[in-house]
């Protein structure tokens, strides 16, 4: 990775540092992400990393807003979606974070991955916040770590995964979007575990603060609530991804059943974080077997005033 990096700017579409090869490349990378959003980008993915194979190995870096810088590997399958400017990574997320940048909060990034969330919540337009970037794996946290060095070191990393208790586990996986320590299974890399209520412990968060929690973490999202109950009983909220293939709906199963928080889930019909009461509604909103989709659980009646008044002002721009 000697040479510097491709620059892509979102705002403008201006790619620079990028020979005539990797220009083309750019365009079917964006064209494909156009055509495949029509399907859940089903196959994006797989047809971006063959032909990542036949470019240099370099980073772009993707100019996310004016203060934010994103790094990965040129052809990377699972970011390139963000050469598509129309594309948006999350948007339920993205709502909510763009509606608390007046929240003094701290961001805690739980399964981080190159640190995407944490460098747009850490950036001004987003609001300047504190973000703790938590990533296992160690050649994801070596992009991780370039985001944060990218980004002026402006948000903490921490190399370990999240679970119901301190100790270790085997990560294994062959994508590094999908890393997991559920099973423990033989092979892989042998990582450090930590329980979410071991952040106040070590004295990387306090007792009494406003967090938002994003658990992305590959089957274990029920211990690490499990580990997280003083955390949790904070002004807090848990966005925790819900894979599409899961009918069951395990994660809002166990947070709706089995925790105080109440669950939420962003509504495309109505633009709304609905409440949960009936795990139906996720039948209807969960249409792809091959995506995630977050819920969200808190208990903290601060959020809960805080989204009422987002769904106020989504309900007024619909009208």
């Amino acid at each position: 990775m000697g040479q510097a990096p491709i620059q892509f700017d979102r705002a403008s579409g201006a790619l620079e540092g990028a020979n005539l090869w990797e220009r083309t490349a750019a365009l079917a990378l964006a064209t494909g992400s156009k055509i495949s959003s029509h399907f859940s980008h089903r196959g994006y993915n797989h047809c971006a990393n063959l032909l990542r194979k036949a470019l240099p190995e370099r980073n772009i870096a993707i100019k996310l807003n004016a203060d934010a810088v994103f790094e990965f590997p040129y052809g990377d399958g699972y970011w390139s979606k963000l050469l598509n400017r129309a594309y948006r990574y999350e948007d339920e997320l993205e709502l909510l974070f763009l509606d608390s940048v007046d929240v003094d909060y701290t961001f805690i990034d739980c399964g981080a991955n190159y640190g995407y969330w944490s460098v747009l919540v850490s950036s001004a337009p987003y609001g300047s916040h504190q973000a703790i970037a938590i990533e296992p794996s160690s050649a994801n946290f070596f992009k991780l770590a370039n985001n944060s060095r990218v980004n002026h070191g402006r948000f903490d990393v921490m190399k370990c995964a999240i679970g119901a208790a301190r100790g270790t586990a085997q990560l294994t996986g062959t994508k590094h979007e999908a890393f997991s320590i559920a099973g423990d299974i033989a092979g892989g890399e042998r990582v450090p575990v930590m329980a979410l209520d071991d952040l106040i412990d070590d004295g990387k968060v306090t007792a009494s603060g406003k967090y938002l929690i994003k658990l992305d973490v590959e089957g274990v999202e029920i211990e690490a609530i499990k580990g997280g109950q003083r955390l949790l009983a904070t002004d807090s909220v848990i966005l925790c991804e819900e894979h599409g293939q899961d009918r069951n709906h395990t994660v809002s199963r166990y947070i709706l059943d089995q925790t105080p928080l109440k669950l939420l889930v962003y509504d495309p019909q109505s633009g709304r974080l609905e409440t949960v009461t009936e795990l139906s509604i996720l039948d209807r909103i969960k249409v792809s077997a091959h995506v995630g989709y977050n819920v969200f659980g808190t208990a903290s009646a601060f959020w809960l005033n805080r989204i009422d008044a987002l769904n106020a002002k989504s309900a007024r721009r619909i009208q």
